[in-house]
């Protein structure tokens, strides 16, 4: 029977899809509905849902916004095709990628510039890696895996660099850049991490918090990759571990013979989320729930330029 909570500190919206999110709250304000989003703000359904109702319109192209109407562009980033056709078809746009994304965008640039064969650590499909591939297509080569390192070969191994999708294991990470520095010795790589500060350490703070736990529950979408590390990490680090959207998805079979259970959420989770996770165990008569603080968190970014403007002229 379950008799503790501990809830990981951090947890849940990075700064990345709270700025985000809320530039598509205030684009409604701001322009009335509807807006149009491209692609998912930000990889999570309770979130998508909840701003299809204040009027948003989620499209999978730009292609499908009608010209001269408003369209957001999602918190992975595009590829510099994509602002063409947005420009082509006269939108007007308003790009909430993630500075942390834009950053790795700027990297692939640079090192294209410079001539780099760019190996991209990342998972293929994944809406962050398509554009950030689209930034330098012809320069940029994409590994999943260790087994991906083996295979691949390079013309000008003294001109090959490295750069990462901001939501990968850590862990996995590290082996896959150790591996390539083993093949390539005079690879080069970006002057910091660029897996960002939030899924190091939401991963940080499960890896501490599994080995406390019988059973660790992860609130996130499928689709979100930062959600699902942070259940293969709970699972490296001695824990039972699920991916759920909500807590209607709790298997009572999981909850056999646990006593522990730990709590997290991905970076695009709200923690509204999580607080009805909780209710569901006091429910059932768990009274001891803590907090499991690992780090505190005070990043914030600045909503994007477009937005602020209009906020700031927009009549009272």
């Amino acid at each position: 029977m379950v008799k503790r909570l501990l809830l990981a500190q951090p947890r849940g919206y990075c700064a990345g899809v709270d700025r985000a999110v809320q530039t598509v709250e205030r684009a409604l304000e701001v322009h009335g509905a509807p807006v149009y989003v491209r692609k998912e703000i930000v990889h999570n359904k309770h979130v998508v849902e909840t701003l299809r109702t204040k009027g948003a319109i989620f499209v999978d192209s730009e292609h499908e916004v009608p010209p001269g109407s408003t369209v957001v562009f999602s918190a992975h980033g595009v590829s510099p095709e994509v602002h063409a056709n947005a420009e082509k078809r006269r939108l007007e746009t308003i790009d909430a990628t993630c500075p942390l994304v834009t950053k790795v965008h700027r990297e692939a640039v640079k090192f294209a510039n410079e001539g780099y064969t760019i190996i991209l650590i990342g998972h293929d499909g994944h809406e962050e890696v398509e554009g950030t591939m689209g930034e330098a297509p012809e320069h940029i080569v994409l590994v999943e895996t260790e087994e991906d390192v083996e295979r691949l070969e390079i013309p000008d191994t003294s001109k090959v660099a490295y750069i990462s999708q901001t939501t990968l294991s850590v862990d996995e990470t590290r082996t896959i850049i150790n591996r390539l520095r083993e093949k390539f010795p005079q690879i080069t790589g970006p002057r910091t991490d660029d897996i960002c500060y939030a899924t190091t350490n939401r991963q940080a703070a499960v890896k501490q918090m599994a080995g406390e736990c019988d059973l660790v529950l992860v609130i996130g979408s499928q689709n979100s990759s930062n959600s699902q590390r942070l259940v293969e990490v709970a699972r490296d680090y001695g824990a039972d571990s699920y991916l759920i959207d909500n807590e209607a998805q709790v298997d009572e079979s999981w909850l056999e013979g646990k006593e522990v259970v730990g709590i997290s959420s991905g970076a695009s989770a709200p923690e509204e989320l999580v607080q009805r996770l909780v209710a569901f165990f006091r429910e059932r008569g768990v009274e001891a729930v803590e907090e499991f603080v690992v780090i505190n968190e005070d990043v914030r970014f600045m909503l994007p330029k477009k937005i602020r403007l209009a906020m700031a002229t927009a009549p009272a």
